[in-house]
């Protein structure tokens, strides 16, 4: 694959979703304007296992000292970090 061919490389193609992007601004779409629920997170329930980071497809959540960090330009509401969630720290509210 050639520079030329796929101008945007491997990360150009992936976005910021999935680990292989690497988030934290790495390319993607701002998809908030979609979003009809967004995310809740309870700090006190969340024991920091990252499991919703590490799902997020639009890696809208980042790592925060005290516990996930959600960038509301790539959340699209979808819910797969409350449904990954064991402790069921986030909850889905409608905006």
């Amino acid at each position: 694959m050639s520079g030329e061919k796929y101008p945007f490389g491997i990360k150009g193609l992936v976005g910021r979703g999935g680990l292989l992007s690497g988030g934290g601004g790495v390319g993607g779409m701002y998809v908030g304007d979609w979003r009809v629920f967004t995310p809740k997170i309870d700090y006190e329930k969340c024991t920091k296992c990252w499991l919703c980071v590490a799902y997020c497809p639009e890696a809208a959540l980042s790592k925060g000292e005290e516990g996930p960090q959600l960038d509301p330009r790539f959340c699209k509401g979808c819910g797969v970090c409350a449904n990954e969630c064991p402790v069921k720290a986030i909850e889905m509210v409608r905006e």
